[in-house]
Order: C-alpha cells, then structure tokens, then sequence
C-alpha cells in the first residue's frame, strides 16, 4: 500500500471523520500510483490519518478507514454487514410488503463511491468512484455473503456514474448469476425495474415515503405526475383513490415502462392517461384542470456552477405549478441537485409564489429516506428536499 502524505494543518477535516481528502491537501503523491488504488494518508510528520481510495481530480482519496486496516474481503463483509443490519432493524427488507430498499449508500454507510439498491433478489451495484469499480467483485461476493441467500443476483451498473477520464472497460452485465425476472414490491405495489438501461439504478429508491405520503392525499383527486420516470408516484396515486392521473415523462420509453406498472397494479385501468412530452410545454399548454401535482425534475445542478441555471428552472417549473392548480390544491416539489441546500431550495420556491401571486403554505418538509443515512461528518450526503404544499 503507498502512502499519499499532506501538506501541513491539512489533515484537520481527516481528523473530524469528513470522508474526502481534496486535491489541495496534497503535498506528496507517491510514484507510479493507479487510479483506484488504495492508499494511505499521512499527514505532514508522518501518522497515518487512514486509508482510502486514490483518484484522479478535485476529490483525491475518498476515505474507507481513519486507521491502518487492510482492504481485504473481510472489510467489505464488516461493511456490508453493518448496513444489512440497519436495514434489517428498520424492517426495510420486509418481503412480503416490501423487498425494493438501499442496501449501501455511498458516505452515510462508510462506503465512499458506493451504492447499492435491492430489487427483490437482484442487487444493483453502481460504482461513483474507479476505487469502487475495479473491487466490485469482491464487493458483489461479499454481498451474497452477507446476505445469505436473500441476494442471489448482482448487477453492475456504473457506465453513468464513473469519472469520464477513466476509460475503463467492463462495465454494465451480471456480476453473480442470471436473471430476467425484474419485477419487485414496494409497499404491496408492484413494479418492473429497468436496470438494464433506466435512470439510477432502475427505480427511484428514493422517493418511497413520499409515495406514500402522496397516497394520502390522492382521495378524489386530478393528479398530474410531471417528470414521472416509471410511473412510482402514478401508482400510490391510483391505490390512494385519486379519480384521475395524468403522467408525463419526455421519454417512450419510461412512459411505457409506468403503462406495464400501472397495468401490472391496476388492469383496465380507465383513471389513467400518459404521454411522453416536454413538462414544461405540457404544463403550459394544458387546458386540463387538477389539484394534486408532482414536481420531482432531473437535477438542474449537478455542480455548484449551474446554480444560476438551477435556479430559474425550480423557479419555472414551480411558478407554472401554482398558476395551474386549482384553488385547494396539493403540490409535491422536490430537489435532488446535492449542489442546492434546503435553504436555496426553499427560496426558490418562494420565488415561484411571489410571482405566481398565489397564497402557498407548506405542510410538510421532505427529507431522503432512512435508508439514504446521512453521515453526520458528510453534510453533503444530504443531496433529496422536498416540500409539500396547499395552494389557496
């Protein structure tokens, strides 16, 4: 293992647990060092502050340990472990109901780079980091481990997720067994998981509180579903007895993937419609009526320099919402941009009341579930906020 050692007063946020070791810190790299390796890091006067995995760019060394621990299969046994048992005790991999929940999430699990979501008995492994991916091997091995039979199948699916530069081979298909079944349950709900070629990991793990929430709410009520991706808060709508859903989702083929799972939950359904159009010129050009709407956009930042961009597009798409709702309607808005705080987000749909000139209250703020733990060293792991609020 090479060592990778600090300029002086550099180690301050290693010693506070903060995961990341930034390109600044460096003083020394060591010779011949792979992208992917796993290091170690000194500080100045030589004590090991920890282990990690090197990388190239403004993250340097994404942290394992904070102590001189080997890498081995061991490690991602004790890892993988820890997380099962909190799903375990939060009674997330309840099969009967439920057996779609995240195993691994990336710092809130101490896992730097890594996720993991669990489809039934299917896991899907996503690589953030070149560390993550040239171990996933062991990482799928270890998961089967640990989990004893209840993940038979690991998927890798990394091709959007690795750093651009890396030009690395490999990286999409099974890593451990064989499956076409993609069907798994949520809440008693059934879906088709996509992690062949959908967004994430083929299903928006995310939002299932809010699914529920939203089920609430949807007695007797017009729903529209903008930006609707498979089609998740369609179907809690339908359960939740609303008499009518609109989704709308810019591609064929999430739009056709969310008609096989409302048809799957709900056959002959004649309380839904879907259309595969911009939300935007939808919302603007409709001359339908409803009092229930979702706004779960893409991440308009990915980074803190497409703020500005971000910023009048949240403002946008909100302000069209409180225009458009009918007078004692329910709006569900969420942010999943890492690079917008909950304060920014707030104020931007501040912004979109003060322009629509509707009266807005917030009922409830929404965070990510607990199964998307936040590592309370790593504040920036708090990346999903959503507000639902009543429009006068």
């Amino acid at each position: 293992m090479k060592d990778i050692i600090l300029k002086a007063k550099k180690e301050e946020s290693l010693r506070r647990y903060h995961p990341w070791v930034f390109s600044g810190a460096i003083a020394q790299l060591p010779a011949e060092l792979e992208e992917g390796e796993v290091v170690r890091v000194l500080s100045h006067d030589g004590i090991c502050l920890g282990v990690g995995h090197f990388q190239i760019g403004t993250i340097t060394v994404r942290m394992l340990a904070f102590h001189d621990e080997p890498i081995d299969n061991a490690f991602w046994e004790k890892r993988i472990r820890a997380a099962w048992q909190l799903r375990r005790k939060l009674l997330l991999n309840n099969a009967p109901d439920n057996n779609i929940y995240r195993l691994i999430h990336g710092e809130g699990d101490r896992l730097p780079g890594l996720v993991v979501d669990v489809y039934g008995h299917t896991a899907v492994l996503q690589a953030h980091s070149v560390g993550m991916h040239r171990q996933r091997r062991e990482i799928a091995q270890a998961i089967v481990t640990v989990l004893q039979g209840e993940v038979q199948n690991v998927y890798y699916k990394s091709e959007t997720t690795l750093p651009y530069k890396a030009s690395l081979a490999d990286k999409e298909g099974f890593l451990i067994g064989n499956t076409t079944d993609n069907l798994a349950k949520e809440n008693g709900l059934l879906f088709h998981i996509d992690w062949l070629k959908g967004q994430k990991t083929g299903f928006f793990v995310d939002q299932r509180d809010n699914r529920s929430l939203l089920e609430h709410y949807a007695q007797g009520r017009r729903v529209l579903n903008l930006f609707c991706y498979t089609g998740g808060f369609s179907v809690y709508a339908l359960r939740g007895g609303a008499e009518y859903v609109c989704s709308i989702d810019s591609s064929e083929k999430a739009i056709d993937l969310t008609c096989r799972n409302i048809e799957q939950n709900f056959p002959s359904s004649g309380r839904h419609e879907a259309h595969a159009e911009d939300a935007f010129r939808f919302l603007q050009q409709s001359e339908s009526e409803y009092d229930l709407m979702v706004l779960d956009p893409p991440a308009f930042a990915k980074h803190k320099d497409a703020l500005r961009n971000a910023a009048k597009g949240y403002i946008r798409l909100n302000a069209a919402a409180f225009r458009k709702i009918r007078p004692g309607g329910i709006v569900f808005t969420f942010s999943c941009s890492q690079a917008v705080s909950k304060e920014q987000f707030r104020l931007f749909v501040f912004t979109a009341a003060q322009q629509s000139g509707r009266h807005v209250r917030i009922l409830h703020q929404l965070p990510q579930p607990i199964d998307h733990p936040i590592n309370i060293y790593h504040p920036e792991g708090e990346y999903l906020k959503g507000l639902v609020l009543y429009v006068e």
